[in-house]
């Protein structure tokens, strides 16, 4: 997978044999940075070309508006408060893994590459792991074969800004750290690293298609996380200031690295899917920080603009080209798709919150699901077709606030953002996304005493603080009659984990 706040797939072939996978994820890019999803500058004809040749998802999330706890979503197909990758302080605030904190995913947790890897599978990331720095949490202990990159993201350690200490790998060795060897320049913010990371991949990519092996590669670049960075030939060159120019360099790559698979003739062979981990930080704008388009606020909120994402997939010959999907997504689903393609099933002794988006991808057809907002083990908010009730609202900690820091900076909503945290649990907050997709107007307390509302507020956090995990129905997958519908009782909350 390629991805920083947005994924790519690459597959081998999905009828005949197992599918190679490559994810795209960029961090933190927002669902408004793409010209395909309405940005005007139109600097990135490569990643709109991607999405005329293959299917946009206008409905695609991550699973919390923060680095760490997506990522871990992602590659376990589970919500991070069953994966265990969360903070229980005040609504997770700093949910990421910092180099002074020892923990890390959990050995009990199962990883797409630890699954792929039995099925005869070469995995590598190129990037950002972040799913803990010491050697337990290594991801070649974790299902990959080889690595590139580094533990934490290039603007620790949270101590030291003026020395940075961050070290950067090949596979078990350190080979050299962020601003020493691998040079990023704060002033200027010119940093070759996209370029190392590009070459890696093609690399990668020319050894599998040579061994005639199916492949995962993880592509988790972070150039657009403050402090952006970007190669010297791109500085300069957008009409969006530093984050501009880092978008330009990602989206020349992605152009590169598909021009490779038809150069190869392996294209019609792999299945790629390009997303983001969460929204843009708006805190970083406007010269750090990118577009939610016409969302409300940005990462750090559960609000659409801290967790609806940029998503394209891309697969010739298998796509109908210009496709455009409507389909409620979530990075958790390339979890279970990319077992699809591999001809693997799930892990049938856990909860798996990701569903097999191919039937959609490849039939056009609409999965009932719901979606789940969650800020550490808080529900925050769920969507169920067009509708969206908040049991919380939260754009600031108290902390923060007396600090300046702004999470909805020129974004603020009488009676929806706030800088304390809101309680809705009673009454949730309900908006109608496809009427209000900048939740700026919630429905009359009438409206919202009755129908979706009342059966949305059956997932209400409990009063003991116990998390609230959704379940599915055992009897069959998510359909109108199993696990989810807007006039039944919803079988998928429950205040017990799993």
């Amino acid at each position: 997978m390629l991805r920083h706040g947005s994924c790519t797939t690459l597959s081998e072939s999905c009828e005949t044999s197992s599918s190679s996978l490559l994810w795209v994820c960029f961090r933190p890019m927002g669902w408004g940075d793409l010209g395909a999803f309405g940005e005007p500058s139109k600097e990135t004809p490569n990643l709109d070309q991607m999405a005329a040749e293959g299917m946009l998802f206008l409905d695609f999330y991550t699973a919390n508006p923060l680095c760490s706890p997506s990522r871990a979503a992602l590659l376990t197909g589970r919500l991070p408060v069953r994966n265990g990758f969360y903070t229980t302080n005040g609504h997770a605030r700093n949910a990421y893994t910092p180099q002074d904190i020892v923990g890390g995913i959990q050995d009990s947790e199962l990883l797409l590459p630890e699954l792929l890897k039995k099925a005869g599978y070469t995995n590598k990331i190129i990037g950002k792991w972040h799913l803990g720095h010491r050697p337990q949490f290594h991801p070649l202990r974790h299902g990959f074969h080889e690595w590139f990159g580094s533990p934490n993201c290039h603007f620790g350690p949270y101590d030291n800004r003026e020395r940075p200490n961050i070290p950067v790998y090949r596979d078990w060795e350190m080979v050299g750290r962020y601003y020493e060897d691998f040079k990023i320049d704060l002033k200027t913010g010119e940093a070759n690293l996209t370029q190392l990371y590009l070459q890696e991949a093609l690399d990668f990519i020319s050894k599998q298609q040579a061994s005639q092996q199916p492949f995962f590669l993880y592509w988790a670049i972070d150039a657009t996380h403050a402090p952006v960075y970007a190669s010297k030939q791109f500085l300069g060159t957008s009409q969006r200031g530093l984050y501009g120019d880092a978008v330009r360099e990602i989206d020349d790559s992605i152009g590169k690295i598909l021009k490779h698979l038809q150069q190869l003739g392996i294209s019609e062979n792999t299945f790629v899917f390009f997303t983001s981990d969460n929204g843009a930080a708006l805190i970083s704008a406007p010269e750090q920080g990118g577009s939610n388009g016409p969302f409300l606020c940005g990462k750090q909120t559960t609000f659409e603009g801290g967790m609806r994402e940029p998503a394209i997939a891309w697969w010739p010959g298998h796509i109908p080209a210009g496709g455009v999907s409507h389909q409620l997504g979530s990075v958790m689903d390339l979890f279970s798709t990319s077992l699809s393609l591999a001809n693997l099933q799930p892990p049938s002794d856990r909860q798996i919150d990701g569903i097999d988006l191919l039937p959609a991808i490849l039939q056009g057809k609409l999965i009932d699901r719901p979606i789940f907002y969650y800020r550490g083990n808080e529900l925050m908010a769920v969507r169920a077709g067009l509708y969206k009730a908040h049991y919380w609202t939260w754009s600031n900690s108290w902390e923060e606030h007396s600090k300046g820091i702004d999470f909805c900076p020129g974004q603020s909503v009488d009676g929806v953002t706030t800088h304390t945290q809101e309680e809705h649990t009673v009454l949730p907050l309900l908006f109608h996304l496809g009427r209000d997709p900048g939740e700026k107007y919630p429905l009359s307390r009438e409206c919202s005493k009755a129908g979706l509302a009342t059966q949305l507020s059956m997932c209400t956090p409990g009063k003991d603080g116990t998390p609230v995990l959704p379940v599915r129905n055992t009897s069959g997958p998510w359909s109108a009659s199993r696990g989810w519908s807007s006039s039944t009782r919803l079988p998928w909350c429950q205040a017990s984990p799993s």
